[in-house]
């Protein structure tokens, strides 16, 4: 049987408990290697939960950074990861891109088509997640963001036409379990597992997304 990082994550989750997301933040630094950081967390003070910074046009409630040297505050330290949530035990899982992975991150609709697609042909697949947003974002090698551009155009689309962004150097993504505003939590769309701690490479994975996008673009044309 794989091993599967258990992460929990109904839409709709009243609170977010301390404890797991300290484990869980531990388990993405000792058995993935991968960098996290806490960001903001959510407070509940009446029916609408608000973020702990206190923007009421915080543009991503409990899922952001809360200091600007965030990048240098990502460890991959177990002990120091222990450290910072039992500090802040509320805090979100922000992981750094252009670390250990980078991230496409494409509309729901056109992930779950691509996903099928990737599915039935075989394709050598890392981690997903979907997002409240409904965003879902594929884990791959760094390095994609500098060959994204060049793949979608040999494809024959404009990188511009496209709603598929790539998330590298300078930039984050919030982990499961990491509630995001009163929509629900971030999850896991394919959990890491043992059989894909090796991340594909951008290149694997373009052509399916790209015309997913593309055929998502269409149909939002249509509407």
């Amino acid at each position: 049987m794989e091993e599967t990082i258990t992460v929990t994550g109904a839409p709709q989750i009243p609170q977010q408990r301390g404890e797991q997301l300290l484990e869980t933040a531990v388990r993405y630094a000792e058995e993935r290697h991968w960098d996290v950081f806490p960001g903001a967390w959510l407070e509940h003070d009446g029916r609408t939960p608000r973020c702990s910074c206190d923007a009421g046009d915080c543009a991503a409630p409990g899922a952001h950074p809360t200091v600007p040297d965030w990048a240098g505050q990502a460890t991959g330290s177990a002990t120091t990861v222990r450290r910072m949530w039992s500090t802040q035990p509320h805090a979100s899982i922000l992981m750094p891109t252009g670390r250990s992975f980078e991230a496409l991150d494409v509309p729901e609709t056109a992930g779950c088509l691509a996903l099928a697609r990737m599915e039935r042909m075989a394709l050598p697949l890392g981690p997903v997640t979907r997002t409240p947003g409904r965003r879902m974002l594929f884990l791959v090698l760094p390095g994609a963001s500098v060959k994204v551009p060049a793949l979608v155009r040999s494809l024959g689309w404009a990188p511009a036409a496209l709603d598929l962004i790539c998330r590298g150097e300078g930039e984050y993504i919030a982990a499961p379990p990491t509630r995001v505003g009163a929509h629900g939590s971030v999850q896991w769309a394919r959990r890491p597992t043992a059989s894909n701690r090796w991340l594909p490479d951008a290149e694997d994975l373009i052509s399916p997304l790209a015309y997913a996008c593309a055929r998502d673009a269409v149909a939002v044309r249509g509407r």
